[in-house]
């Protein structure tokens, strides 16, 4: 049984920083790509960026360009997501999701073959 368990949510103050963490089982993790979408409260569930089987070609939605960074460690089937700048508007729960099919670009949600439970974040003034 596949799972996707991510971590390190909680509250921070608008320019603060997180490190989400996503730990995988059930899966050959480095034959997976691995991103992180994010649902704010009211919307849509949305891309926020992606990491190639290698831990190589980041991708990030226009909205988190320059302050979010994607990282993976295979050897600990876990991947990362360090959010630093933090806006109010980056509130929201963090999801983590897995697909087999390796191609640049914003993922649509239907390509998703794995999602996490999610993790919230909150951004206060």
């Amino acid at each position: 049984q596949v799972q996707l368990v991510e971590s390190g949510g909680g509250l921070v103050q608008a320019g603060g920083s997180l490190r989400l963490s996503c730990a995988a089982s059930g899966l050959t993790f480095s034959s997976y790509v691995m991103a992180w979408f994010r649902r704010a409260p009211g919307k849509q569930r949305e891309f926020v960026s992606s990491i190639d089987k290698s831990g190589g070609r980041p991708w990030y939605g226009d909205t988190v360009k320059g302050r979010f960074t994607i990282s993976r460690e295979n050897a600990k089937n876990t991947v990362y997501l360090q959010m630093n700048s933090l806006k109010p508007e980056a509130t929201a729960v963090y999801y983590c999701a897995a697909r087999w099919i390796d191609r640049a670009g914003n993922w649509p949600e239907w390509s998703v073959d794995y999602w996490g439970e999610g993790t919230l974040v909150t951004v206060s003034l």
